[in-house]
């Protein structure tokens, strides 16, 4: 006579599949949904006829757009803490290049205020975002004589 026999012993093992089941599941959920869920600020650009700039890093962007809210990255700021903002990120980088990108129905007195702004937060190269000019769409040409 044996007591408690294999037949009685109860099992405590965790039963995962359930869990990787789900985890899969929501794993797909997230990788369907991402890609839809990237913001960033609509913003014309004024077009000119320069050639484009090749760069290595990611660079800080101070963006206007058509209503005059300005943004660092894809973060709203205040015209009164952009240099105190700029001037915190900036702190301990070695490279202080600053992208401008405003949107081509600003006034033009408030991008310039917004690039004193930038100026007086110490930034050193403070660049111009632009789309390039197409002569296909207008059909003039460029200047340029043949």
């Amino acid at each position: 006579m044996a007591i408690g026999s294999d037949g009685d012993r109860l099992m405590s093992d965790i039963n995962v599949t359930p869990f990787v089941d789900v985890m899969l599941v929501l794993l797909i959920i997230f990788m369907v949904t991402a890609p839809m869920m990237v913001q960033g600020v609509d913003v014309a650009l004024p077009e000119v006829s320069a050639k484009s700039m090749v760069t290595e890093n990611e660079n800080l962007t101070v963006t206007i757009d058509r209503d005059t809210n300005i943004y660092i990255n894809d973060f709203k700021v205040r015209m009164d803490f952009l240099k105190e903002k700029l001037e915190k990120i900036l702190a301990g980088k070695k490279d202080r290049e600053v992208f401008l990108r405003a949107d081509k129905d600003v006034p033009y007195g408030f991008v310039v205020g917004v690039m004193a702004e930038i100026k007086a937060a110490g930034v050193e190269k403070l660049g111009m975002v632009t789309d390039p000019f197409d002569d296909r769409e207008t059909g003039k040409t460029s200047g340029k004589k043949g």
